[in-house]
């Protein structure tokens, strides 16, 4: 259930404010240069700090626990570890009995039957995205050529992103955002029809990504706006470039050698401190709520290196998959 991949497998775990998070990487293959060092890049990308983002601060210092030696990675899992240190837990103790709008504090007491974690978020929490990056991380040496960027589009649905989060950040209200992600130097032939589509496999790990609402690849719904003759990528050479790429790098479901293009909503971080109106279950009645804690006025500031290191560890997988099938 928190297992993602077939070749290049990644396996999370952790809550926010237990004694830490991370990932395994099963599948890896051995003889890859790896050291703590090549974390640090894109965990710092992620970390708060900027304005608009959370003051809880964590060192987030990556601990390989297995899986490499002497700088390289040995084919044997990679256990990643991170320690949660700045933790206030008290600020969550009201959320079994009167859970959150728009978080998954409702859903989460219902499913494990109140033997959840709320502390934070507990499992659900973005503070569990650090695995993903840092699996990502090991990912982009796989893929090698490969190139992942995603950057951060607009902020309710405005580009002005500074002046936002100016206008957002002290009045205990939260922003979403849309990220555009883009892959380059992709080889023709990654993917599958229908159910291994490279849609479907990118879709399904974005899905995975707290705080994501939607996705599309390419044109995505403007394309509806378009006639055939529009839409249609007409080659101009033969290594298979195309003119335009509405279909964001990918038909039947297998790259073409263009670029993979997709964007990914983002909604409004659920918890604020604006107090709303909610269930109290405990006593049955409506009653106001006031969240504390430190939470993020735009989780968009901080999600473009998970969503691209979420789709280095796609790519990862389909490549490890077309060469075992290559080799058949």
């Amino acid at each position: 259930m928190n297992i993602f991949g077939k070749l290049f497998k990644v396996s999370i775990y952790g809550e926010s404010h237990g004694n830490g998070c991370g990932i395994i990487v099963d599948g890896c293959p051995s003889g890859l240069a790896l050291d703590i060092s090549d974390f640090e890049s894109d965990l710092l990308k992620r970390q708060a700090g900027r304005k608009g983002t959370t003051p809880r601060k964590e060192e987030d210092k990556p601990i390989l626990e297995s899986g490499v030696y002497n700088g390289y990675t040995t084919g044997a899992p990679i256990l990643i570890r991170f320690e949660n240190t700045n933790t206030r837990s008290r600020d969550y103790d009201q959320f079994k009995n009167i859970p959150r709008p728009g978080h998954a504090d409702f859903v989460a007491n219902r499913k494990y039957n109140n033997f959840e974690d709320p502390r934070g978020g507990g499992h659900f929490s973005g503070r569990i995205t650090l695995g993903i990056v840092a699996a990502g991380v090991i990912a982009k040496k796989v893929i090698d050529t490969m190139k992942v960027e995603a950057t951060l589009k607009e902020v309710y649905g405005r580009e002005d992103i500074d002046n936002v989060i100016d206008e957002i950040v002290d009045t205990g209200d939260s922003v979403g955002g849309v990220v555009e992600v883009t892959v380059t130097n992709v080889p023709i032939g990654l993917g599958s029809p229908f159910f291994e589509s490279v849609e479907s496999n990118i879709s399904r790990m974005v899905f995975s990504i707290p705080a994501t609402k939607g996705i599309e690849f390419g044109a995505g719904f403007g394309i509806t706006k378009l006639k055939g003759s529009e839409a249609n990528d007409k080659f101009i050479d033969s290594a298979g470039k195309t003119e335009t790429n509405h279909n964001g790098g990918i038909n039947g479901g297998i790259t073409n050698g263009n670029d993979i293009v997709f964007r990914v909503a983002v909604k409004p971080t659920a918890s604020i401190s604006l107090k709303q109106n909610t269930y109290n279950f405990k006593e049955n009645s409506i009653v106001e709520l006031e969240v504390g804690g430190r939470h993020d006025a735009c989780i968009a500031l901080r999600i473009p290196i998970v969503l691209e290191n979420a789709t280095a560890i796609v790519m990862a997988d389909m490549l490890l998959l077309e060469r075992a099938y290559n080799r058949v």
